[in-house]
């Protein structure tokens, strides 16, 4: 899926007319909230995982609402990059630790943020909430059904806040479009849903051990290749259409207002045979409640469609890329038929063919055609800060287990789809 820029013109118009208004669409211009919780200040946190992910979050940190006080990472060259990283922007030196368990006995902790492999995520989450702490989980929620459960059961026992770093539930663009686009009714009936997320890279990471006697086996790990590609190694990982479609598959869920009840999956090791136990290329079919489809796909021999998530409905289409832009088009006896969305070709590939728009609703909102909607990576920041919110407040946080364990059962059943090559019922919330 592919737009000129004429075409992204009037797809950004037309989000902008539907969701004037909004009060989300204040933190589109990428303004940040930049003021904590008032009663008890910042939430005294912990991050366990230092990697590329840990890193990123790491970035989204604010210190009106983070009490950053340790990292835990087995890396100990990137745990001590990030803790310099963190002096040099002006936090407090957090303390150090390659064992998440003796952190919570030795640090004064309100809640730890786990951005861990897969497979660590249940035991790190109940153990951090059996010791009191709130924990914000990223995605996936966890390897198995039972260990979502246990992550929840832990939550309730300890009342601790639980939630799963689903960003897209903070992306201002997407609370957007879900409030004055999807549950005004504007796409009409929707049956389908296209989801994306196409890559021309091995996803195999190439770096040095830190150490020359570095030891990744007490851990779990019998070597630095399995610690260092993880994500490769079914022991740790739930491949592609964990780590990158449950973030789709959970947005369509949300706009659909239901969780999917069947799925076929297809897919393979066809490209990359370089020892990967995970499919290179992944091909689902999500069946959801009142007859409508959501499809997944993400391979890793070209990136044309980069990823998206794309709904298409009786009077529109919704189109959401790489979490930083939107574009609505019209269709239908309501919209002229030079507002559809139609597929052509100019020169040898295919493009969406589209040149006016619509206003969507009222007549009288209007538009800057100078504006872009961009969000300018505020989701996690978002995310962190309304978890730390959460603590302060008792607000219920956006996610939480439930939706996330949903999530992951329908993704587990999925992988498990593509081993037995058939269609499978995901079990709903009262059978898992």
């Amino acid at each position: 899926m592919n737009l000129t820029e004429e075409q992204k013109t009037v797809g950004r118009r037309n989000f902008l007319k539907a969701v004037a208004g909004v009060p989300a669409l204040v933190a589109l211009g990428g303004a940040a909230i930049t003021r904590g919780p008032v009663k008890g200040g910042p939430v005294k946190i912990a991050l366990v995982g230092t990697g590329d992910m840990g890193k990123g979050l790491l970035a989204q940190y604010q210190k009106e609402f983070c009490d950053l006080k340790a990292l835990c990472d087995l890396n100990p060259k990137r745990r001590a990059a990030q803790v310099d990283a963190m002096v040099k922007k002006g936090w407090p030196k957090p303390n150090e630790y390659d064992n998440w368990e003796e952190m919570l006995q030795k640090e004064d902790l309100e809640a730890v943020h786990i951005a861990t492999p897969l497979w660590m995520h249940a035991p790190i989450a109940v153990g951090a909430l059996n010791a009191g702490k709130h924990v914000l989980c990223e995605k996936m929620m966890a390897k198995s059904a039972a260990e979502c459960q246990s992550m929840i059961d832990a939550a309730k026992k300890n009342n601790r806040v639980l939630e799963i770093g689903y960003q897209r539930y903070y992306n201002p663009i997407y609370q957007a479009a879900y409030t004055n686009i999807i549950k005004q009714g504007l796409l009409g009936d929707v049956y389908h849903a296209r989801l994306a997320w196409h890559r021309n890279a091995t996803w195999r990471k190439t770096e040095e051990t830190p150490a020359a006697n570095f030891d990744p086996s007490r851990w779990g790990y019998p070597d630095w290749e399995h610690l260092l590609n993880w994500r490769m190694y079914k022991k740790y990982s739930e491949g592609l259409l964990c780590e990158l479609g449950s973030h789709q598959v959970t947005a369509a869920s949300w706009f659909f207002d239901s969780h999917p009840t069947g799925v076929y999956v297809s897919s393979g090791i066809y490209r990359y045979k370089d020892g990967r136990e995970v499919a290179d290329h992944v091909y689902a079919t999500f069946n959801y409640p009142g007859d409508r489809t959501a499809t997944f796909s993400s391979i890793q021999s070209n990136a044309f469609d980069e990823n998206y998530e794309m709904f298409m409905g009786t009077k529109g289409t919704l189109i959401m890329t790489r979490e930083l832009e939107a574009y609505l088009f019209h269709e239908g006896d309501g919209a002229p038929a030079n507002t559809r969305v139609e597929v052509s070709r100019q020169g040898p590939s295919p493009v969406a063919d589209s040149s006016a728009s619509q206003p969507a609703g009222a007549t009288q909102r209007t538009v800057n055609m100078g504006e872009s909607i961009v969000n300018k990576g505020i989701s996690y920041q978002n995310e962190i800060a309304e978890f730390c919110t959460s603590i302060r407040t008792g607000a219920p946080v956006r996610c939480g287990g439930e939706k996330a364990m949903a999530s992951a059962v329908a993704i587990l059943t999925g992988n498990v789809s593509a081993e037995k090559g058939t269609r499978l019922e995901i079990p709903g919330p009262s059978s898992t």
